[in-house]
């Protein structure tokens, strides 16, 4: 196993500890105060121990915000605007059925691990790498719980840095 794959199933298991609905109403809270005047989110669908996106989702919506979120196809990552019907995709994670690329300010991304530097470590799919790397203006968030954070984490040439994580107890920026 690669350090990465190592790591990987490490962070999930402390993920899995550090999960609660306390914790996701406090990271929306964060986000809501800190990118609430943005316009535009593309806001990923948790699964599993995630940080939750459900309630921030809605929060957005009743905001009138567009919310727009994962739709894997070929391949690839679109940001698709954010209604039913939806399907499983990839994984087993919802999407909606269909929708076109749209642009948005906001970027919400799902992560195993972070570290101080502002890299992620993700699944190993690439996905949000490749979708920030064709997305250069978007403002990359991660969201995730304090303990999911690591001193430092392995890096590939293709590995986006993150503008901020946001956790349970605030937002984290980096430059």
């Amino acid at each position: 196993m690669t350090d990465k794959q190592l790591l990987r199933k490490r962070m999930k298991e402390v993920r899995a500890m550090l999960k609660s609905a306390e914790r996701d109403e406090a990271i929306m809270r964060h986000v809501l105060s800190a990118f609430g005047e943005k316009d535009s989110f593309f806001c990923y669908l948790s699964f599993g121990t995630e940080a939750g996106t459900e309630g921030l989702a809605c929060a957005l919506l009743k905001r009138g915000k567009t919310v727009c979120v994962p739709r894997i196809e070929g391949g690839e990552m679109r940001a698709v605007p954010y209604k039913e019907p939806f399907e499983r995709g990839n994984y087993g994670i919802l999407q909606p059925k269909g929708g076109e690329d749209t642009p948005c300010a906001v970027a919400l991304a799902p992560l195993l691990a972070f570290d101080r530097e502002g890299f992620r470590l993700g699944y190993g799919g690439g996905y949000y790498d490749r979708w920030f790397a064709s997305h250069p203006d978007v403002l990359r968030v991660g969201l995730a719980y304090s303990g999911q954070e690591v001193q430092f984490l392995p890096r590939e040439e293709t590995d986006e840095k993150l503008h901020a994580v946001v956790t349970e107890q605030g937002i984290l920026r980096f430059s």
